[in-house]
């Protein structure tokens, strides 16, 4: 049985076999990042390493930047479950931002790449954007027992810390490895204030 988000597109709701090009698709362009990097990546090359011709490629997805905020997307969407309510708060927050920093770990070139194709401007990466940060809104705030609609200042500040993180490791800075471990630490010093 697949996924929900396996069902969903960023544009339509999914038939079984639009699904699965859709999945080819997106495991496709992390084949092809790996391989190219970002620069190097097209979408007519991931259809065709899929198996799928470029116009039926182009009907799922308007971009490289698309593609590749889909494929953050969906890896986040499976990786990132509700917070274990029977832990205390500052480790169930951090729970949440390891788990959010290490979607793309160990990837080869794919967070640098989500991080390229987030700060774009493409209008479907918007709407990708958009579900991303909301999700990870409603993550942090689930474990912080808070309302996203009015959650205060903590969960401001969180979301900061983790949206400078990945920025700052999709840039190559430091390892998504090290970015958890140092998300963390960040957050057990905003929660001990």
């Amino acid at each position: 049985m697949s996924s929900p988000v396996s069902q969903e597109s960023t544009r339509r709701r999914l038939t079984q076999q639009q699904a699965e090009t859709v999945t080819r698709l997106t495991d496709a362009a992390v084949d092809v990042l790996n391989t190219e990097g970002f620069d190097g990546l097209t979408v007519r090359t991931v259809a065709k390493l899929a198996g799928v011709a470029p116009a039926t490629a182009y009907t799922y997805f308007s971009s490289k930047s698309h593609l590749v905020a889909e494929v953050f997307w969906r890896r986040l969407s499976a990786g990132v479950p509700e917070p274990d309510l029977s832990a205390p708060p500052a480790e169930r927050v951090a729970q949440v931002l390891r788990e959010v920093s290490m979607v793309v770990a160990g990837e080869g070139q794919l967070g640098g790449a989500v991080t390229m194709a987030l700060l774009g401007t493409d209008p479907d990466v918007e709407h990708l954007r958009l579900r991303i940060g909301g999700f990870i809104r409603r993550r942090l705030a689930e474990a912080l027992e808070v309302d996203p609609d009015n959650p205060g200042p903590l969960l401001d500040a969180l979301e900061m810390i983790y949206a400078g993180g990945l920025v700052h490791a999709g840039m190559g800075h430091m390892s998504y490895e090290q970015t958890s471990e140092r998300l963390v630490a960040a957050a057990h010093l905003l929660m001990e204030k």
